[in-house]
């Protein structure tokens, strides 16, 4: 069997951010844990020519970023949650994205936001997206509050047990889904 594509697609518009390192803790979780190797893109890595209306208009760099997305055989989610919802950027990469392209793809979600009142924006937004396009989300969501991701520091071990609970379901999925395609 052949490597999985796995692509990590943070929301974010700048490094280093709090939603990358929990969605990094997610890559490194499913590397040690089952072997997968994450390609980690971020809003960063798409540059200003993602600015475009339309998929004709996007350059080499956002056009790669959406192409690495459809392509994914799994995807891990990272999103900053700013007054109450996604960035819109981040929204805008997925207008551009073909709806056929996700179905039946396993996508584990994650969110960072300013606290609590923020935590249902997987539930409410990111689990709706996804559901549009047919992708198939794991059931284990994991949020965190900005306070609780630092830079090189540990996560709180609620979150770390989240982590492992959605990183093990995501491997399932992903097996599972490897598994009919042969």
């Amino acid at each position: 069997m052949t490597t999985a594509r796995i692509v990590g697609f943070c929301g974010n518009s700048w490094r280093p951010a709090k939603s990358r390192i929990l969605m990094e803790a997610v890559a490194a979780d499913l590397r040690d844990k089952h072997g997968f190797e994450t390609n980690v893109l971020d809003l960063v890595d798409a540059g200003t020519g993602l600015a475009a209306f339309t998929r004709i208009g996007l350059d080499g760099q956002a056009s790669a970023v959406v192409e690495a997305i459809e392509q994914a055989d799994g995807l891990v989610i990272g999103c900053p949650v700013f007054q109450g919802s996604y960035p819109g950027l981040f929204k805008h990469v997925f207008d551009l994205i073909e709806p056929r392209s996700l179905r039946n793809r396993p996508v584990l979600l994650t969110a960072v936001g300013g606290g609590l009142r923020h935590s249902l924006v997987v539930e409410h937004q990111l689990r709706p997206l996804f559901g549009f396009f047919e992708a198939c989300t794991v059931s284990t969501a994991i949020y965190a509050s900005s306070g609780d991701v630092q830079i090189d520091q540990p996560f709180a071990p609620a979150i770390t047990e989240r982590i492992a609970n959605a990183v093990e379901q995501f491997a399932m999925m992903l097996d599972g889904r490897r598994a009919n395609a042969a």
